[in-house]
């Protein structure tokens, strides 16, 4: 939301470069079947260092974000004298047919085979997959390969890097079966596998996992989450070893697993979960307005840097020992629970101090400790985090690594929208959300600021539609599965820009919210939520005649 009443504005450099003797390519291409072994080892440079790659002037490293998959990726940092060529020499077959590929992300960034095919793209805010196919020579029996960016563009980067076919020199013998193939946890749209190592007379450098006869994903590791499913429907699991040589062994014994239902989150996440801020508004005691509306969460509001990467209320209240933690145990004690905003409209937030996403993610992980929390909520608006590439990239990596390091944790987001959903810089947060596997549980529009004499109801109704369709779009779910991960949070009275939501329009929000299982509704603010009618948009009042806490009661009859 925001500490300021203030509206949002909204706001892509494009450079050029020709070459006569390469093709633009920029189409964003599916995950596709693997119809032979990716010969390259470290591919998507999991191990967290560069070798066997090597590249010129020690411009290469391995960054945590962006990635394309898993958790580490490839980054070239070009000078003015110097394209950060990142190369890998493999044994080859003379005669053979081999394919290239990769996902990269920059301006100009190349992909291809010394003293033969190449290709290049720019994608500057976006990994987009390159390929090129090429014939070996009739006595060449090593080839390498690279990537690299140009010169004075800026850094480049590059991840899930593949040479399919078959691996050259004298090693023919197979790795063994992985053993015990199992699942250990599912959801709606995911499922998670693990399995025994395999063994192999030189080593085994990576593991596939098939869902039926198409492989899905490709890991270091012996564990891996595969997303992107459907609801409700069964899949059967199978994994195959792979060395450096290109053998592939056996696969493992089958599982099959059916995804959870649709239609709402397997886990019960429901939140009705309007906004208290401690810091503005005459703010009210809180189990005084649990006990006359039946609210039980709050959205804490909100979480600022308090120099660097410290998070604090505010920017400058402590975490804990102040008033913010006595609301919050009191909160707790009445039956009800809190969830913090991070973020916000104004004051100097985490995102754009903290400098990679793992300080991020320990700022976060401060916070979480702090309360021991269940869910965390981000709200990422303005310039210096929404329409920021670089912050956006390093807020879902972080939340990513949150997720995965407490387990049971929900991540919300939430972002501003138009009137029909998701703006430029909200498609590219849920895309660049599936990319870099950040596994958000609630996506949570704000859907006010459109302009005086809005239809405050049909327009909250299309931009979720819109969300909803996105997100089927990026992620592959079903309608209800798409309802399941989306929040509404709107303005009570008048918002910034004078428009009107008042308590019958807001039950009307909610009653269609509970029809279509939404995760989450909230409103900006508690603080707000008391009559002075004609009073204009402030910060202790609704600006509408109305009842004390009369949205939040209204809100308290959210389900899901």
């Amino acid at each position: 939301m925001r500490t300021s009443l203030f509206g949002r504005s909204r706001r892509r450099l494009l450079a050029l470069l020709g070459s006569a003797a390469l093709a633009l390519t920029g189409a964003v291409a599916l995950p596709g079947t693997a119809h032979a072994a990716n010969i390259l080892s470290n591919p998507g440079f999991e191990s967290g260092a560069l070798s066997p790659w090597s590249c010129t002037g020690n411009l290469g490293s391995v960054v945590s974000s962006p990635v394309h998959s898993g958790s580490r990726a490839l980054q070239g940092a070009v000078s003015s004298s110097d394209i950060a060529k990142c190369t890998q020499t493999v044994r080859v077959q003379p005669n053979t047919a081999y394919t290239l590929s990769g996902w990269v992300r920059g301006s100009y960034v190349y992909l291809g085979v010394d003293s033969g095919a190449s290709t290049w793209t720019t994608s500057p805010s976006a990994y987009s997959k390159l390929s090129v196919s090429f014939t070996t020579g009739a006595s060449q029996t090593s080839a390498t390969v690279y990537t690299h960016g140009w010169y004075a563009q800026g850094t480049y980067h590059a991840d899930d890097i593949s040479l399919d076919g078959p691996g050259g020199g004298s090693d023919t013998q197979a790795p063994t079966a992985p053993g015990n193939l199992r699942s250990t946890g599912k959801t709606s749209s995911s499922v998670s596998l693990a399995w025994n190592a395999s063994t192999d007379n030189v080593g085994v450098t990576s593991y596939d996992i098939y869902s039926g006869s198409n492989q899905v994903l490709s890991v270091s590791g012996t564990s891996a989450t595969v997303s992107g499913l459907s609801p409700s429907t069964a899949h059967t699991f199978t994994v195959r070893a792979r060395d450096a040589a290109g053998n592939t062994s056996p696969a493992s014994n089958a599982v099959s697993v059916t995804t959870d239902p649709g239609g709402g989150d397997p886990g019960g996440f429901k939140q009705a979960a309007p906004y208290l801020y401690l810091g503005w508004g005459d703010p009210p005691s809180a189990t005084s307005v649990m006990s006359a509306t039946g609210i039980k969460w709050y959205t804490m509001a909100f979480i600022l840097s308090s120099g660097g990467c410290n998070p604090a209320w505010d920017g400058n209240r402590p975490l804990t020992g102040g008033n913010d933690q006595s609301v919050i145990n009191s909160i707790r004690s009445a039956g009800g629970d809190i969830v913090p905003s991070i973020g916000g409209w104004s004051g100097n937030k985490l995102g754009p101090n903290c400098s990679t996403a793992e300080a991020l993610a320990g700022a976060y992980q401060r916070v979480i400790d702090a309360y021991g929390l269940k869910a965390i909520d981000v709200d990422i608006e303005n310039t210096d985090e929404f329409e920021n590439a670089v912050v956006q990239d390093r807020i879902l990596n972080a939340l990513r690594i949150v997720k995965a390091n407490n387990p049971g944790l929900r991540t919300i987001i939430t972002f501003g929208t138009s009137t029909t959903g998701p703006t430029y810089w909200g498609n590219r947060l849920i895309d660049q959300a599936k990319a870099l596997n950040a596994n958000i549980d609630v996506f949570t529009i704000m859907p006010f600021d459109f302009g005086g004499g809005a239809d405050m109801y049909g327009n909250t109704v299309n931009a979720t539609e819109g969300l909803k369709n996105k997100l089927k779009s990026a992620f592959g779910w079903s309608d209800a599965t798409a309802y399941a991960h989306i929040g509404i949070s709107g303005m009570n009275g008048l918002s910034d820009q004078q428009e009107l939501t008042s308590p019958a329009t807001w039950t009307q929000i909610r009653d269609w919210a509970n029809s279509h299982h939404i995760a989450r509704l909230a409103f900006w603010s508690v603080n707000r939520d008391r009559p002075c009618p004609g009073g204009g948009v402030v910060s202790n009042c609704s600006g509408i005649s109305q009842n004390n806490w009369q949205f939040t009661s209204i809100t308290a009859g959210f389900t899901g």
